[in-house]
């Protein structure tokens, strides 16, 4: 077992072991636990899971959405990258222009009643086709709010004012790198009712010692067995792109959490991850000279990845 599929494997028995039961917003029920640290030192590799084989496609992809400012699904659509849908698609069915079957709670509702999940695809499937082939309702229908992307990239100031705190991260880390302000907040109370889904992962910071960059990431609510594999690789590979945007070495990733949780209905499929041991750590390579902000996903390489099968498990939204 390499040891960041071990630190995994370590936070799900914790989770496991000292949690208590909790009610949660989505009403499917949780194991729950508050405040978690892990570390993952990446000269030792690249921590994508190998216990469960995790898309590099669809993180890599959501961090160049993120990267560039977007709030809209249809850049990730675009390849093929389904995470962000159900947020998207509430809001759409849940508005005066949709006159399909109805999908009140269609989270829950597919996963007890096979016939409704049937009708729910297809009402899936034509949502996420218009997206990609009618731009005044992907403008309309794809938006997301004011989530992370517009807060890294354009959080509006107390006069107005639009504030680039990825872009100014940058240039704060080149020009004082020792500043303990090397912050950028996803968290602003001010826009949190105009985004679809508040920001779980909130605030990360970067610290520079010896030449090499670590980052830190506090995040407030942790979906175990689906969000933090992506988390752990997502956040990884931003502090590899901030380290060769800046000059520097890669230090250590570590991911602080406040509200740490394994839904009920993921019990099962955690048990098949803990019983399976993992592979090397891969490596991840960028094969252009272009700043981090003009990346495509077509720049990176994942090197030497081997895992074992995914493992399903229901989005709860």
């Amino acid at each position: 077992m390499n040891t960041f599929d071990q630190a995994y494997h370590d936070l799900l028995q914790h989770v496991l072991d000292k949690g208590t039961t909790k009610d949660d917003r989505t009403g499917t029920g949780t194991i729950s636990t508050f405040g978690y640290q892990m570390r993952f030192d990446l000269s030792k590799g690249f921590p994508l899971l190998t216990t469960k084989r995790t898309s590099f496609k669809l993180i890599a992809t959501e961090l160049i959405w993120f990267m560039r400012g977007d709030t809209n699904i249809k850049y990730l659509l675009q390849y093929n990258n389904n995470i962000w849908n159900e947020w998207a698609f509430k809001r759409y069915v849940e508005s005066d222009d949709y006159h399909g079957e109805d999908m009140t709670d269609f989270g829950r509702r597919a996963l007890k009643d096979e016939a409704f999940n049937e009708v729910y695809q297809q009402e899936m499937e034509k949502y996420k086709e218009r997206i990609l082939t009618d731009d005044t309702f992907a403008k309309k229908y794809g938006e997301l709010g004011n989530v992370y992307g517009k807060q890294w990239r354009d959080w509006i100031g107390p006069n107005g004012e639009s504030v680039d705190q990825l872009q100014n991260l940058i240039d704060s880390i080149k020009n004082t790198p020792y500043s303990r302000r090397h912050i950028v907040s996803a968290w602003n109370p001010a826009e949190i009712e105009t985004m679809a889904l508040p920001p779980c992962h909130t605030l990360f910071q970067f610290y520079v010692n010896d030449g090499k960059l670590s980052l830190q990431l506090y995040q407030r609510s942790a979906d175990v067995f689906l969000g933090v594999p992506f988390n752990i690789a997502s956040y990884s590979l931003l502090l590899l792109l901030v380290a060769r945007e800046t000059g520097l070495e890669v230090g250590e990733f570590i991911h602080t959490f406040g509200d740490v949780h394994i839904y009920k209905n993921h019990i099962e499929a955690v048990e098949t991850q803990l019983s399976r041991d993992g592979f090397d750590a891969p490596t991840v390579k960028i094969n252009t000279d272009k700043s981090m902000f003009d990346l495509e996903y077509e720049d990176f390489e994942l090197v030497d990845y081997k895992s074992h099968k995914s493992i399903k498990a229901p989005i709860a939204v």
